[in-house]
């Protein structure tokens, strides 16, 4: 059990990749914080990780868009309060609702992606760097996108954000590698078999993807202690090899 006593917070837990980073990291013995909207979604990934007699998660319902800075903050404070530290953040929650050209791009829709994409894990780290850095060492892993990442026509915000959360990233890594305790990661899944998939490429092919349980030892690496003095980089699941 590798990640026994390491406490990871987990954004859109009940999505398709965070219930995936969220069973496989709580098989290896990780306390996970289940962080979504969708109570009936964490309810889902709760059962499913006390079925496979993992360590009891805790669920934190919470929206991305819509807390203010006094609510991220509160959530800090129970973290601290509860763990003492913080050994891990895993940013996958996401705000995807279809490809459009900017000239007819509504001011609402963009503001409320670059809130969960970007806004959000900003946030999140910044509330939270305080409690990560009581830990010995820990992991903030970023999930970015293979197509997005490179601006083609009609990405919208979605491209924009995934483009500027790759920044923050970078900004992070930068400012914490002297001191060695805190990596930041991007994850790169590529086309995988998943919800948001299935709504930007409906008509494809699923069935020819990789699963999005294959992801699965990218995340043990990212979070265990292999990937300890690994920051700033960007890590794509097609070329991954331990």
């Amino acid at each position: 059990m590798p990640l026994t006593n390491q406490v990871i917070l987990i954004t859109g837990a009940g999505g398709g990749l965070g219930s995936t980073a969220a069973l496989a990291l709580a098989k290896h013995g990780a306390h996970i914080i289940l962080l979504d909207k969708n109570i009936a979604k964490l309810e889902a990934v709760y059962d499913a990780i006390l079925t496979i007699k993992a360590p009891e998660p805790v669920i934190y319902p919470f929206d991305l868009a819509g807390a203010n800075e006094n609510e991220y903050q509160e959530l800090a404070d129970k973290i601290g309060e509860k763990y003492g530290s913080l050994q891990g953040i895993l940013h996958s929650a996401v705000e995807f609702s279809a490809f459009s050209p900017i000239a007819t791009y509504k001011t609402k829709d963009w503001g409320h992606t670059l809130n969960v994409n970007l806004n959000a894990p900003f946030l999140l780290c910044r509330v939270l760097l305080p409690v990560l850095q009581k830990s010995e060492h820990a992991s903030i892993v970023f999930t970015s996108d293979s197509s997005a990442r490179k601006a083609p026509a009609y990405a919208g915000a979605y491209g924009v954000s995934k483009i500027a959360m790759e920044g923050l990233a970078n900004i992070l890594a930068d400012e914490h590698e002297a001191f060695g305790k805190i990596r930041v990661n991007t994850l790169i899944p590529g086309p995988i078999d998943s919800p948001l998939r299935k709504r930007a490429y409906p008509a494809e092919d699923k069935s020819k993807l990789p699963s999005m349980k294959s992801l699965a030892p990218i995340y043990l690496y990212l979070f265990g202690s292999e990937s300890i003095g690994i920051t700033g980089q960007a890590i794509d699941a097609r070329t991954f090899y331990l």
